[in-house]
């Protein structure tokens, strides 16, 4: 299995690179010291053209294909995982969502603005009492003359609080079981109804928050309707490889910043008159994470190679996430390790910020246990 998916995402590699290191290394420390997230960051990633990557060059977007995506979110990685949300705001599941499912006017009205950072999107599935049982939501959407009737409750959406358009889920055919039951509404950011009851930060960092939604008799438009009733299950299931490689991908490339910073502390950080490198078991905690971070690599560049031959990646979108995400939590722990007390603080080295951090992968976008019921599931078809 070859690490890079072409020569020219080579390249690409090294030009998001050194912008990255440049632009983006500053920025992540002035989040990680202030807990707000700056215009500037939205600025940055359209300059350089990481916003709408997966929408349509019509839209303002870069028109790019999976692997591509894949690759800015890797890079960007390195610097904050704040980063890998903004791309994901303009091209995860509502931005693709819309693209795929929704109306020409739909398009017209949500995606140019998505492109060019002036919109943000927020997805709405997460319930109270449902968790990663997604199918058993129960707010609900009532048919009433020329529009639909919400109420019901959302949790721990990310970037509700300042969402201009949050894809819904809702039960409108509660005589159906399971799937067929749930549609998808567009609901826009003022509409009378809607309301966020919480936020909450991460564990990671204070600028990555989750909001609660209440919906109180909130009616929406049958314009608001997204793709056909009774269909929105499969429409937020449809981009779940996108968002479970690019998952992955981040999780490379936080672990690769990592290693290089325990690279560069051994070989200058000196005890007992030897430098850690020296040490036989710092080399083999550095020889452990290369090793698995060339495999998670390999294996999800592998992955989008047969993605774009047209083959079925489902059951190894799920390996690659669990993979990575378990992966990258062992390589920020020894990162942690090696680094001693230095690792600890919030001082001269963003270690304990990426520890803090990469927690995350192995519960967002489907949990270590989630990926394993599914991959097991595929195994006993």
């Amino acid at each position: 299995m070859r690490t890079e998916p072409s020569e020219e995402l080579a390249e690409l590699r090294t030009q998001l690179r050194a912008f990255t290191e440049a632009e983006l290394y500053p920025v992540a420390e002035e989040i990680d010291r202030t807990g707000k997230v700056p215009r500037r960051a939205w600025d940055l990633l359209r300059e350089q053209g990481l916003l709408g990557l997966l929408l349509p060059l019509a839209y303002g977007g870069a028109e790019a294909d999976l692997a591509t995506y894949c690759m800015a979110m890797e890079e960007v990685a390195r610097a904050h995982r704040v980063f890998t949300l903004l791309i994901d705001a303009t091209s995860g599941l509502t931005p693709v969502g819309i693209l795929r499912h929704g109306t020409k006017e739909q398009r017209q009205r949500f995606l140019p603005g998505l492109c060019a950072g002036t919109l943000r999107a927020a997805f709405g599935l997460t319930e109270p009492d449902t968790g990663s049982d997604a199918a058993a939501i129960k707010t609900r959407a009532e048919r009433v003359p020329r529009g639909w009737r919400i109420n019901g409750r959302k949790q721990w959406i990310s970037g509700a609080n300042e969402a201009d358009i949050v894809m819904v889920m809702a039960v409108t055919d509660p005589s159906k079981r399971g799937r067929g039951r749930i549609s998808a509404f567009l609901v826009e950011r003022g509409t009378p109804g809607m309301a966020v009851t919480r936020v909450d930060t991460t564990v990671g960092s204070a600028a990555i928050e989750l909001a609660d939604l209440a919906f109180e008799d909130c009616v929406v438009p049958d314009a608001a309707l997204l793709g056909e009733a009774g269909n929105g299950f499969a429409i937020a299931m449809g981009s779940l490889t996108h968002g479970r490689l690019g998952v992955s991908a981040a999780c490379i490339g936080a672990a690769d910043r990592l290693l290089g910073m325990s690279i560069e502390f051994a070989k200058t950080r000196h005890t007992f008159g030897a430098p850690l490198a020296d040490r036989q078991a710092i080399q083999w905690m550095l020889a452990d994470s290369a090793v698995e971070i060339e495999t998670a690599r390999a294996f999800t560049y592998d992955t989008l190679r047969n993605h774009a031959s047209g083959r079925d990646i489902g059951p190894a979108a799920s390996m690659c996430k669990l993979y990575c995400s378990e992966m990258v939590g062992q390589v920020a722990d020894r990162a942690v390790q090696i680094h001693g007390g230095a690792g600890l603080v919030r001082g001269d080295f963003p270690v304990e910020r990426f520890y803090r951090d990469v927690r995350h992968y192995r519960v967002g976008e489907g949990s270590s246990e989630i990926q394993r019921m599914l991959i097991a599931r595929s195994l006993l078809k």
